[in-house]
């Protein structure tokens, strides 16, 4: 056995080193042009030197030269940022679509007065304004009591209603007259009912735009104006609005006429809603209606 192995080592090494000669002749004159002397092994080093350097290369090509974008499935920087740019673009599309769909969810409750008692907060818009009175004092000087009396004779010939201030909004009555209906949530009447001759003016609390003006089957004309720090006034009843949706108004500026409109009315009224962050307020903290 042994000698066997031998024979068939020896045979595969002469084989594999077995000279031959490659030549390149011309065919017409048999000229010989290049003559080269190779055996097996040669062959096999020179192609297996070959294989792994084109390998390299395209490997290289691949992965440092802008012909990787020609390969299907293989995408560009270029390409990847836009990827990138497009994903963040639709998250915050995403989260727009999610405050405007909330947005539209308060509208709706400010329209039906679809909301359930226990989901209003309590007021607590005043508490950090609150001190303890035993440590302060308390008592007006004769300047105090000087200013007082020179802002009181200015505002009896002001043009507008008396006004309050909402956190540093300020807000003036929307209308003269008689509140026949106060603010009750136990019974689900989130408004004041402000009872004036018909077709008398009402103005705009504060400054805002008018996010809706249009007719309701249940409430007549309606007017809503959104003011900005999450606060909403709604005007309801109304014998004709003077605004449409998306106008700028000022405080005090006339937007509406009172009226007797919609299936919910026994007569000429204002129904005025506050509405603070999507939960309705009592208009009756924060305006003087007398």
């Amino acid at each position: 056995m042994e000698p066997k192995k031998g024979r068939r080592r020896r045979q595969l090494r002469k084989k594999l080193l077995y000279k031959y000669r490659l030549v390149i002749l011309n065919e017409e004159t048999f000229e010989e042009k290049l003559s080269l002397k190779l055996n097996r092994l040669n062959v096999f080093v020179v192609g297996s030197v070959f294989a792994i350097f084109l390998i390299v290369s395209t490997t290289i090509l691949i992965a440092f030269t802008p012909l990787r974008e020609y390969i299907p499935g293989y995408s560009s920087a270029e390409l990847k940022k836009e990827a990138i740019r497009l994903t963040f673009k639709t998250d915050s599309l995403e989260r727009e679509l999610y405050m405007s769909n909330q947005y539209l969810g308060s509208i709706k409750k400010v329209l039906t007065g679809d909301i359930k008692t226990n989901e209003i907060n309590k007021d607590s818009l005043w508490e950090q304004y609150r001190n303890d009175p035993n440590i302060l004092d308390l008592a007006p000087s004769r300047e105090d009591s000087l200013l007082r009396e020179e802002v009181a004779l200015e505002d009896k010939y002001n043009l507008f209603t008396r006004a309050t201030t909402r956190a540093g909004v300020l807000l003036f009555s929307p209308v003269s007259g008689t509140i026949s209906n106060e603010y009750n949530p136990k019974t689900k009447h989130y408004a004041v009912d402000i009872v004036a001759p018909n077709n008398a003016p009402v103005k705009a609390v504060s400054d805002g735009t008018v996010i809706f003006a249009e007719w309701t089957a249940e409430t007549g004309y309606v007017i809503i104006i959104e003011h900005g720090y999450g606060l909403i006034s709604v005007y309801k009843h109304n014998s004709s609005v003077n605004k449409s949706q998306g106008a700028l108004v000022k405080a005090g500026e006339v937007i509406a006429n009172v009226g007797n409109t919609g299936e919910y009315t026994t007569g000429p009224h204002l129904h005025f809603e506050l509405w603070s962050d999507g939960y309705p307020v009592n208009p009756m903290n924060y305006i003087d209606f007398k």
